[in-house]
């Protein structure tokens, strides 16, 4: 009788784990970042920044390809270096933004390419426009975090992006219509 009973318990946990649904984890707003550049009349590359932006990540470490990605950020988040430029991009001619004014990407597939890579497809909206782009991402780190005490997950990612494609377009090609994306994201899992 105890032997059924055990076959039969680890044959359910083991079902259990075969099934086990992605987890959720929420961006850790302190230590994710999307660097965006872009060329500037051929004599420098200009950077800017989105920090502490939120999002969750519904994570399959068996299934990657069931995972998923949701991130939201207020455009007027965005950091320039240099307040003129913030007044600019935020003005009528680039993204005419209001407070209410949101970035956001929610991923709508997963093609892992290997151990530890993925391409990421997502619906990128910016600027009252949606358009389809891919991440390149790799994962960095699964594990527990050190300090936290609890699992943790770190990602890194880049995609290209034509501005134009979103409605900010303005002095292109001159300064250059192409957007050098770079994302690098941690992530706790969720209570």
């Amino acid at each position: 009788m105890k032997k059924t009973f055990l076959a039969a318990a680890i044959g359910a946990a083991m079902a259990t784990s075969a099934f086990a649904a992605p987890e959720k984890y929420n961006l850790d707003a302190s230590h994710s970042q999307i660097v965006f550049s872009y060329n500037h009349l051929g004599f420098s590359t200009t950077y800017g920044m989105f920090s502490g932006f939120e999002g969750e990540i519904m994570f399959d470490a068996d299934a990657p390809a069931t995972s998923s990605v949701a991130v939201s950020m207020p455009l007027k988040s965005m950091l320039t270096g240099w307040e003129e430029r913030f007044e600019h991009f935020m003005a009528p001619d680039f993204f005419n933004a209001t407070d209410d004014s949101m970035v956001s990407f929610t991923s709508t597939g997963i093609e892992v390419t290997g151990d530890t890579t993925a391409m990421i497809t997502g619906d990128l909206s910016i600027n009252g426009v949606s358009k389809s782009v891919v991440l390149d991402a790799v994962l960095n780190q699964s594990g527990d975090h050190p300090m936290a005490g609890k699992p943790w997950l770190g990602f890194n990612a880049t995609a290209k992006l034509l501005r134009s494609d979103f409605g900010v377009g303005e002095f292109a090609p001159y300064v250059g219509d192409e957007v050098n994306v770079m994302i690098s994201i941690e992530a706790a899992k969720a209570e």
